[in-house]
């Protein structure tokens, strides 16, 4: 291979930028390396799908080595980089340290939930950006369901079945009203709980709920959130988050067992280890071309990067897929062009076609090209654009059997929150000799090496490992 390119995330961004290089780029020019920590890419606008089970989850995520045939996919966790060296400097899953070596770099990295210094918060409050707190969020519902159903006591009850949102952004609005819409549909088989009702919050620190829409349809979701019973807290922030209350401003105690945080994103951490220029809000200083300043080889895209907005002059474009999409797509070409392949490097120039908000129930609200569009012409236009934009037709037939299947039959109130963490072995049944894996060193000298917990496993549910035998060290690749 000529060229070696590194891709930095596999979201939005760094996917479309792997998919399009496979496109542009000659046969056999470059070997194209995405590194990334898990093997899929995670379709975030249909999380609150997943949340509110009209999903199966596994049909959020796309698996990229499905659809990247013709590039190299690297689990691991992007920890720094050597710039003068041209390295991209990698730990992967087991822990071992790669060092990357790259022609032409692109940071792809994403973004976190933003967090503010709220007592209380970190400890009891669920975010809502990836797949594994979606489920978690689901099984928390469906469990203080459970949970309230057996209390006889009123007041303490309530504390089950109150649920506060705090940011009324697009994920905080989607994500409150597919759920509140997904217990409205249970709560009808616990009796107790549905004589006395549940009570959803809504937290916005700022004077109206999602402000990147127009004032029309913010209002119009506004009253069909109202219009279901869920209070909302414009101007209000919360000052303290605890097991089983949450302080709002100015001293008002709401007593609740679940608060889901979804006020905000920031750069994901690693960002500023990088030794790259960074801006105020900590995303990485590009120019329009999405190049790093001051660093011919490095580009940078998505949340992590601050891409000049062609529609807002002054600011940097707003973190949404539909940017991250068309900036992953103009970077590839653009470091095509910088390798000699074809074409010239271009500025960024998208600008945003339209918005979309699912509220479930058939209803949304929706602006394209200008047009705003409210209750069921919205939802459907919604989704119609997130299956034309979900990536693989095996993932798009998918979409379309569960949303049918939604259509047709009740929503499955399942809790499996124990799936991924199988529970140990009985050990007394295994046999009284059989030494406490808390306490190796007791090893008797004829104990075999298998009876330890596996030391690459996490010792719950490992399968019995033979001794290990001494192995040739493998070649070190061209990129490490």
């Amino acid at each position: 291979m000529a060229w070696d390119i590194v891709i930095a995330g596999g979201g939005f961004g760094g996917y479309h930028t792997a998919r399009t290089l496979e496109k542009v780029l000659p046969p056999h020019a470059a070997r194209v390396t995405l590194v990334n920590e898990v093997n899929y890419l995670t379709y975030t606008p249909l999380l609150p799908g997943a949340a509110a089970g009209s999903l199966e989850p596994r049909h959020v995520v796309v698996p990229l080595r499905e659809q990247l045939r013709k590039t190299d996919l690297w689990l691991g966790r992007v920890s720094g980089a050597d710039l003068p060296g041209n390295k991209l400097i990698v730990d992967s899953l087991d822990g071992r340290r790669h060092e990357l070596r790259y022609n032409q770099l692109i940071i792809a990295l994403g973004s976190i939930s933003r967090t503010l210094p709220i007592p209380g918060l970190v400890d009891h409050a669920i975010g809502f950006k990836t797949l594994s707190e979606a489920i978690a969020l689901r099984n928390r519902l469906i469990s203080l369901l459970e949970i309230a159903e057996t209390i006889k006591d009123p007041d303490v009850r309530a504390e089950y079945l109150t649920y506060v949102f705090v940011g009324a952004g697009y994920a905080g609005l989607e994500g409150l009203a597919e759920l509140q819409d997904f217990a409205a549909d249970v709560i009808e088989l616990y009796p107790r709980c549905r004589v006395q009702g549940m009570r959803w919050i809504l937290v916005e620190a700022r004077d109206r709920v999602m402000p990147e829409v127009a004032p029309s349809l913010a209002a119009f979701a506004e009253r069909e959130l109202r219009g279901r019973g869920i209070e909302i807290r414009t101007n209000t922030t919360i000052e303290r988050v605890a097991d089983n209350f949450v302080t709002l401003k100015g001293g008002e105690v709401v007593p609740c067992r679940a608060v889901v945080w979804t006020a905000g994103v920031r750069p994901h951490p690693v960002v500023a280890d990088l030794g790259l220029p960074v801006s105020q809000d900590g995303r990485l200083d590009v120019d329009a071309t999405m190049r790093v300043k001051g660093h011919q080889r490095v580009w940078a895209i998505g949340d992590s990067a601050g891409v000049p907005d062609p529609a807002r002059k002054g600011f940097p474009c707003p973190p949404t897929a539909q940017h991250a999409i068309r900036q992953g797509r103009l970077v590839a070409r653009n470091v095509a062009a910088e390798l000699g392949a074809g074409g010239k490097v271009r500025p960024f120039k998208y600008k945003t076609l339209g918005v979309f908000v699912d509220m479930g129930r058939q209803k949304a609200v929706a602006s394209t090209a200008g047009i705003k569009w409210s209750g069921f012409p919205a939802w459907f236009l919604a989704r119609t654009y997130h299956l034309a934009n979900m990536p693989g037709n095996k993932r798009k037939g998918r979409l379309l059997v569960d949303w049918t299947v939604g259509l047709l039959f009740d929503r499955d109130t399942s809790e499996l929150g124990a799936i991924g963490n199988p529970p140990m072995l009985d050990r007394d049944a295994a046999g009284a000799n059989e030494p406490s894996p808390a306490a190796p060193a007791q090893l008797t000298a004829g104990a075999p090496a298998a009876e330890a917990p596996s030391a690459n496993g996490t010792g719950v549910g490992d399968p019995p490992q033979a001794p290990a035998k001494p192995r040739a060290k493998p070649p070190r690749r061209a990129s490490e």
